[in-house]
């Protein structure tokens, strides 16, 4: 199947370099350029888009608004949001993430990287890079403040996981697959998706990237900081 792209990006010759680069490839297409959050909004809803490339800082609508009002519409539960930012330390970029963006990516990022992110995101796994977790992650949680600036959400929401859930729920804050997950835990990758499944249920994520930022929030994984 191909994979359809959304550029959402307020800089016209940024939004032409990456629709070359989408284009390029066999088995994903641009479907529409926005040059702000509302009108990437309603191009993700007309052209039924699988992946909307986000640029945080937009006029009007920017696009933290917009992932929060893509997540907040049932009929876009199927799209794939990801954060692009000049810096890949930013503040927004956590919202971003509580907001319900898959991962995020530096607009310097390499040709191979913003494809690879592309089909992460298409295939429903979390883009979070090492940069990102170490410089953001670390960086709110090792001060003792929630995701929003607000207390620390406390352990107790992972009660109703059960402890093949939560040991899924490591590995998957440690940025692993479900075959690396399969492998180190020495089951089948469908029961590790199984339990990825139901701990997304359980805890009201919509994707694997919010199952990281929930992991790092509740304390169940805590952040090196070196």
């Amino acid at each position: 199947m191909t994979i359809r792209v959304l550029l959402a990006d307020d800089q016209a010759l940024l939004r032409s370099a990456f629709k070359v680069l989408v284009d390029s490839e066999p088995d994903m297409e641009v479907v529409g350029e926005a040059s702000d959050g509302a009108e990437a909004v309603e191009l993700a809803r007309s052209e039924r888009a699988d992946v909307v490339l986000m640029d945080i800082r937009m006029p009007g609508t920017d696009g933290l608004a917009a992932t929060r009002l893509i997540s907040a519409d049932p009929a876009l539960t199927h799209v794939r949001v990801v954060m692009l930012t000049t810096f890949e330390v930013d503040e927004y970029v956590v919202q971003s993430l509580r907001a319900g963006a898959s991962g995020f990516l530096g607009k310097g990022a390499e040709p191979d990287e913003l494809l690879g992110a592309i089909r992460i995101a298409a295939a429903g796994e979390a883009l979070l890079s090492p940069v990102a977790t170490k410089g953001l992650i670390a960086k709110f949680l090792a001060q003792g403040e929630g995701l929003d600036g607000d207390a620390p959400v406390g352990g107790e929401r992972l009660d109703a996981l059960t402890g093949r859930e939560r040991e899924v729920l490591v590995q998957v804050a440690g940025g692993h697959s479900n075959d690396e997950i399969a492998e180190r835990l020495e089951v089948s990758p469908l029961t590790v998706k199984t339990h990825v499944n139901r701990a997304m249920a359980k805890l009201g994520a919509r994707d694997r990237a919010q199952l990281v930022v929930i992991a790092y929030e509740s304390g169940l994984v805590r952040p090196r900081v070196e």
